[in-house]
């Protein structure tokens, strides 16, 4: 193992050069060409590990960047997204830089950082000999929601061995054993607009209603359950001196547990209006499932805390109440494991940053541990 750490090492360099590179093509998931531009730069990295790349066309967003190795067995899945959160522009006032051990630029930690990880990490099992069976999967639109390619990702999960996510570390270095699932609702309130002067009493006022709804769906918080439900955007009405006759409400669900999720979903889904002037609609559901704590992650876990260990490395585990895509293959019973990338802080903010130290030590885990997953037993 601790060869695998030499290698990185002597290559950090290299690994700032393509993340600088990474930052510089901006890639917002609303931008499909900007997302492409950036899959076919990973893809030319991972063709030369041997890997055999491909874009894989999505509806409504950029491709998805599928690689796979020639090895037999069954792979280990390499999940990453090649979205981030920020539209084009931020990249002409704040440009990737590097400021002793910290590398600052948009997207670099969330999670550019993660696909240098991976590259790397395939370029230090290829010095080995062959690739171990592994598959390659960056998605397009994480930062927005990857229905439109769900059950091409779950199909691949199936297959696989284990999902590796390269999602950043938590600022520390720790992985996420646990992570939220979430949901999204539109709560929809119709009165009856009136003049608030000369009719008042003919109308049917369809802010004061969703007013009231959204306190009660706001009592569903349970923070002892890890439940929490945000009404987060509120709009309606046209003026003063109407009696409002629309309104709706943005809520945001998070939740530990699949069966809480599901639990507050039936709620809002109950919510009904007190006042017979105003009807009440609710749209959107449950999107991420939970990353949930089970034997399958913790042991998965388990085995990563020994690499790092074999390394000179500790490698602790938090929760979090961040949605993403490991959270899937976890819900399949799939074996998985959140939070490889590197370390460093400011996801969706304006201190994103990675620390470079960081680059090498998660390149050697992440490659010890495939190859850990990989190997004949015995």
């Amino acid at each position: 193992m601790k060869q695998l750490l030499d290698w990185a090492r002597e290559r950090q360099p290299e690994m700032v050069a393509l993340l600088r590179e990474a930052v510089a093509i901006e890639s917002p998931s609303t931008d499909a060409e900007a997302v492409r531009s950036l899959a076919a730069r990973i893809a030319v990295d991972l063709e030369r590990t041997g890997l055999r790349p491909e874009l894989m066309p999505v509806v409504g967003g950029g491709p998805i960047l599928r690689a796979r190795s020639e090895a037999g067995g069954r792979p280990v899945m390499l999940l990453g997204h090649l979205d981030t959160v920020w539209p084009e522009g931020p990249l002409t006032a704040r440009p990737a830089v590097v400021e002793g051990d910290v590398l600052r630029g948009p997207g670099c930690y969330d999670m550019k950082g993660g696909l240098v990880v991976v590259v790397f990490a395939l370029q230090a099992l290829r010095s080995l000999g062959p690739l171990p069976p592994v598959t390659v999967f960056f998605t397009p639109l994480e930062e927005v929601g990857a229905e439109t390619y769900r059950s091409m990702m779950e199909s691949e999960m199936k297959t696989s061995a284990a999902v590796l996510d390269f999602e950043p570390a938590w600022p520390g270095g720790a992985v996420k054993t646990s992570r939220k699932g979430s949901g999204s609702f539109i709560l929809r309130a119709r009165g009856r607009a009136a003049h608030a002067g000369a009719d008042f009493q003919k109308g049917a006022n369809a802010i004061l209603e969703l007013s009231r709804r959204c306190l009660q769906a706001s009592a569903l918080t349970d923070l002892s359950r890890g439940i929490t439900v945000n009404v987060g955007v509120m709009r309606g009405g046209l003026r003063s001196n109407v009696v409002p006759d629309h309104a709706e409400a943005e809520i945001d669900l998070r939740f530990v547990t699949l069966a809480d999720g599901r639990w507050a979903e039936a709620e809002l889904r109950a919510l009904r209006s007190a006042d017979p002037g105003v009807s009440l609609s609710l749209e959107g559901g449950l999107h991420y499932p939970p990353l949930e704590r089970g034997p399958h992650v913790l042991g998965l876990y388990e085995k990563a805390r020994a690499v790092a260990a074999e390394l000179g490395l500790e490698l602790g585990e938090v929760a979090t109440g961040g949605a993403s895509e490991a959270s899937f293959a976890a819900a399949l019973g799939i074996p998985t494991l959140d939070g490889l990338g590197p370390d460093g802080d400011g996801a969706h903010a304006e201190h994103e940053h990675v620390l470079v130290s960081s680059l090498a030590p998660r390149v050697a885990l992440a490659a010890g541990l495939i190859r850990r997953l990989t190997e004949a037993p015995g």
